[in-house]
């Protein structure tokens, strides 16, 4: 027996030993953050595990209102089997801008973090409209050569700025979640993404056709960030989330100590109520508070399809149409999503663990993941809701 742990040792050791030599050494710290605790993907709570750069709020705050018949309309049983299926811990729904319901599951409240993945996407496209209302960046047709000069590809010198928001960039890239060998997985955990997204190049011709690339997203990230001289999680600290008086500072994670990267493509750590504000944003054509934040053209803009083969997507925006209404939504990996109804006045928010694997053949994706049906069943229960409060 004690042969055997020996020998076993020694294999272990051989093969961290080439593991850490190898293209794939960022499975180290793949294992260490993630798979050593039992995930096989990333998790809502991860953001503990790496660093971190915070994303600060002003000293006066915009607490959401309540509506006037918050909490008075319980979710049938049916949806709460169904929560709890689908492992959610944050469900709100806000009428008219204020908070109409909102319950929380398995230890989270209104200010416990979770991780955003994807929904951060939506964000940096909301910065990148504060860039091009300030000047740094000139138009959504400027090429991200002038700013990343490094770019590697045959159409290196074709990308616009306006192709990485529309994920239409031609990148050299493979979106997989739960293969450790991916790049989409290599860009979680290696100690600097500047170099892994460089190493990714644009090899067809970009502003053609719509495809889901986090990649593309990290790009976009690297252009803000050099276009204004600022950390992008200072940028959005400064430009929106002090501006939209966010309740908590919120945590962005780190590619590394060293370069600081922000993970632009995923990953800032915050709550539904603050999560919410920039589906009020967008729904209020940019405006917060009587400040123009964003130029309305612009959100005008990110909500339309850039593709006509390909509506479901805009500039950062998912996009779709539900009983006769337009809905528009940012959407997370493991279903977190901020789901906004501009015809009902009506946003909800769901955080989770699970989504639904079942897509609907209505809501399929031509460049992308599908839409699930997990989205249509929190968005029923909130115009469901709503029904009850015009009623009443």
């Amino acid at each position: 027996m004690k042969n055997f742990f020996l020998r076993s040792g020694i294999v272990l050791c051989v093969l961290f030993s080439l593991l850490y030599i190898s293209k794939y050494s960022y499975l180290l710290k793949g294992i260490q953050t993630i798979y050593l605790s039992g995930h096989t993907t990333a998790f809502l709570e991860d953001y503990n595990r790496f660093s971190n750069d915070t994303v600060n709020t002003s000293n006066t705050t915009q607490p959401w209102p309540f509506h006037k018949s918050y909490n008075k309309y319980p979710t049938p049983e049916d949806l709460e089997d169904y929560h709890k299926n689908q492992r959610t811990v944050a469900y709100l729904i806000i009428k008219n801008d204020s908070i109409l319901y909102e319950k929380y599951y398995d230890g989270f409240d209104k200010d416990t973090r979770s991780n955003s993945f994807s929904v951060v996407k939506s964000m940096v496209t909301a910065m990148l409209g504060i860039a091009l209302k300030e000047g740094t960046i000139k138009s959504l047709d400027q090429k991200v050569i002038e700013f990343i000069p490094e770019l590697k590809g045959p159409y290196a010198s074709s990308v616009t700025v306006g192709d990485l928001s529309s994920m239409a960039s031609g990148q050299k890239w493979g979106e997989a979640y739960y293969n450790p060998f991916s790049v989409t997985s290599a860009a979680y955990f290696v100690n600097s993404l500047d170099t892994l997204i460089l190493n990714q190049p644009i090899h067809k011709k970009p502003g053609q056709t719509f495809h889901y690339q986090s990649g593309t997203t990290q790009l976009l990230g690297m252009v803000i960030k050099r276009a204004t001289g600022k950390k992008l999680s200072d940028y959005l600290s400064e430009k929106l989330w002090k501006s939209m008086g966010a309740e908590h500072p919120a945590l962005w994670q780190l590619d590394s100590d060293e370069s600081g990267m922000e993970k632009a493509f995923c990953c800032l750590a915050s709550n539904a109520r603050d999560f919410a504000r920039f589906g009020k944003l967008f729904k209020n054509n940019g405006q917060w508070d009587g400040q123009q934040l964003l130029d309305s053209s612009f959100v005008a803009l990110a909500l339309k399809p850039r593709f006509q083969e390909s509506p479901e997507y805009g500039y950062g925006w998912w996009l779709d149409n539900y009983k006769d209404r337009k809905v528009y939504m940012m959407r997370g990996h493991l279903g977190q999503y901020v789901l906004v109804v501009p015809d009902e006045d009506l946003i909800v928010v769901r955080l989770g663990h699970l989504k639904d694997k079942k897509s609907t053949l209505r809501g399929k994706s031509t460049g992308g993941d599908p839409f699930t049906n997990d989205i249509y069943v929190y968005l029923d229960a909130g115009l469901e809701m709503i029904k009850n409060v015009t009623k009443n």
